[in-house]
């Protein structure tokens, strides 16, 4: 080993220590992980994956991993030697301590069975020594007016998210291991009762024959012209789910309030027109379902936020919140051509191609977070200028074709009634006839399923719940509870 090396080192590590000190790195161990490198052939391999240059503190120690990796790129031996020989030709052989120094890194090295744990290790303070930079640069440009503060938000996590996606893999799983899971998942699903859907159901049961309910990780598009009725549709499912099924989910907003959506449920559970609950002149049994409806919604696992110009970074933090505080399964978003891509924009990037970031973003949470998303999208006006029936297909999907790539379903709604078609071709009635078109499904075939729509209520139902008695299922739901009379600042 170079004498001048070492005393170089340890006049640096005494000069710096006190500064040394208070970031995380172990040199030792930084050692231990090359010097097992070097000493066993093959070993890189169980390590490759995530043990990245940035995890070596000592720059030098950083310019011998990074030479041993163009050694492995190029399948030459790693071994002592060759690394000599690289770092040589390369002109940096004394920049990474020499020779002598090269050679001593093996000297210490037993075993390397513990070779990927070290490693993991390394990276661990990696990742730390990160969050300290960053956060210094945070704290200074924070104590700085000159820069936005939302904007200063939008980045801080954006930082962080990196951070951990570029620190954390997942390793690979052998077929073996998945075929347990995957028939782990096939048993549990032959002992629910016949005709039960597979994910979470949506309890309209011409579409849950067609999908079998909504599965993990899925990207649903559900989409149709203004006035279709996509809002009312996302509105109808979270109910559906919530209260029947007991599922958490979450409802982003983009166009509505929070307190409008809230009158949207309460209609439709009460079985009350939305002009009646707005103006306030009920009856008094009238009041008394609101007051029941209201009580069962308000113990129900919905969860709500209306925040507009929501970005792809906010939605993601806020659904990991979700997931980890209320483990929600699905979410909701109405739309998803009001969400905004702050980092493309700002670099001029066209609407189209915000709107496959968007797209693709969304379909990478919900694999990351292990949900199903449910968005609302607009159609394009083609559909309007295109004759006869005028029902939607896939590529009236708007601005962008990577919807159609990204989403696992894409559903159209379609109201006969909204293009003047009072009748079909046998003379039926279907004024309120809603045709849920399945026009993608990655899980299995395409098809049609006919709910009714009740505009007054704006909500979906099946049709077999239309000649139901008056109480619906929903109020069928309901304990018995003592009538009382509503608040003064009920609405």
């Amino acid at each position: 080993m170079s004498k001048n090396f070492l005393l170089q080192r340890k006049q640096n590590e005494f000069s710096d220590r006190s500064e040394r000190q208070k970031i995380p790195h172990a040199i030792e161990l930084e050692e231990s992980v090359l010097g097992s490198l070097l000493m066993e052939q093959g070993a890189l391999i169980d390590v490759v994956h995530f043990l990245k240059p940035e995890a070596f503190f000592w720059e030098t120690h950083r310019n011998i991993y990074k030479a041993i990796l163009l050694l492995f790129n190029e399948n030459l031996p790693i071994d002592p030697r060759t690394l000599i020989n690289a770092l040589r030709k390369s002109n940096q052989l004394e920049a990474s301590g020499g020779g002598a120094y090269i050679l001593s890194l093996t000297e210490s090295i037993i075993s390397t069975h513990h070779l990927e744990h070290h490693a993991r290790l390394l990276m661990e303070y990696a990742m730390r020594r990160a969050l300290i930079e960053q956060s210094r640069i945070i704290k200074e440009q924070a104590a700085d007016p000159a820069f936005d503060i939302l904007s200063l938000l939008d980045d801080a996590q954006r930082i962080l998210f990196e951070i951990s996606d570029q620190n954390i893999s997942k390793n690979y799983e052998s077929i073996e291991d998945l075929m347990h899971q995957t028939l782990r998942e096939l048993k549990e699903k032959k002992e629910k009762e016949q005709g039960e859907s597979l994910g979470v159901p949506t309890r309209f049961i011409a579409l849950d024959h067609i999908l079998m309910g909504l599965q993990k990780t899925d990207l649903w598009i559900v989409a149709a012209r203004p006035g279709m009725g996509k809002t009312a549709f996302l509105l109808t499912l979270m109910q559906k789910m919530a209260l029947q099924g007991k599922t958490p989910v979450a409802f982003f907003s983009l166009e509505m309030s929070s307190t409008q959506l809230v009158h949207r449920l309460i209609a439709s559970f009460s079985e009350l027109s939305t002009q009646k609950i707005r103006r306030g002149n009920l009856e008094e049994f009238q009041w008394q379902q609101i007051h029941d409806g209201t009580q069962l919604l308000a113990k129900s696992p919905i969860y709500i936020d209306d925040t507009p110009a929501l970005s792809l970074f906010e939605f993601r933090a806020k659904c990991r919140r979700l997931k980890a505080q209320h483990k929600v399964r699905v979410v909701f978003i109405d739309y998803l051509q009001l969400m905004v891509d702050q980092e493309s924009h700002q670099r001029g990037v066209n609407r189209e191609q915000q709107i496959a970031m968007i797209s693709r973003g969304i379909k990478a949470i919900a694999k990351e977070l292990d949900i199903t998303i449910v968005s609302a999208s607009q159609l394009s006006r083609s559909v309007e200028t295109r004759g006869g029936d005028k029902r939607p297909q896939l590529q009236d999907l708007r601005e962008s074709g990577a919807i159609e790539q990204d989403a696992d379903v894409v559903i159209f709604l379609y109201r006969p009634a909204y293009y003047g078609f009072t009748e079909d071709e046998s003379g039926y009635n279907v004024e309120e006839v809603t045709e849920i078109i399945v026009g993608k499904n990655r899980h299995g075939g395409t098809g049609t399923a006919k709910v009714l729509f009740k505009g007054e209520r704006t909500t979906f139902i099946n049709p077999e719940e239309d000649d139901a008695p008056a109480q619906s299922y929903e109020s069928n739901l309901l304990d018995e509870q003592n009538g009382v009379d509503p608040p003064d600042d009920f609405f």
